[in-house]
């Protein structure tokens, strides 16, 4: 069912800090922050050749990378995202499964403008998951 690993989420508490951080010791390609209301966050992508990093910072008080960072004040992997090749099907075979999806259970667009969900960490040894259709 899953693809490729689109990326990694890191959660940051300077989103600017962090981008230099990848940018200028590891020379990093690092792209613009862009504001993603709709999940509470403001994103920069550090692209590799064969996935991304996606660095989240809290956009807003209810945030839930403010409840993240109010935990992990430095910071810390927040997500793993995978590729799906059909973003309902995927859903209803997971929730099938007895998968907990996240939110409304409902596919909404993601940083990239596909179609993402976001399953429970309690389901995949603690680590929560979120599937993007390729």
């Amino acid at each position: 069912m899953i693809g490729r690993l689109n990326h990694v989420a890191i959660a940051v508490p300077d989103l600017a800090a962090a981008a230099a951080h990848y940018r200028d010791r590891l020379g990093a390609n690092v792209s613009d922050p862009a504001e993603q209301p709709e999940h509470g966050v403001t994103t920069v992508f550090v692209e590799l050749p064969n996935t991304k990093i996606e660095l989240l910072e809290p956009l807003g008080e209810n945030s839930p990378i403010a409840t993240f960072l109010s935990r992990n004040p430095d910071g810390g992997i927040h997500h793993l995202c995978y590729e799906v090749d059909d973003i309902g099907d995927a859903g209803r075979k997971l929730a099938g499964l007895g998968v907990r999806i996240l939110g409304s259970g409902e596919p909404r667009p993601g940083a990239h403008g596909k179609p993402v969900l976001f399953l429970h960490p309690k389901d995949f040894m603690g680590t929560l998951i979120e599937l993007e259709e390729a």
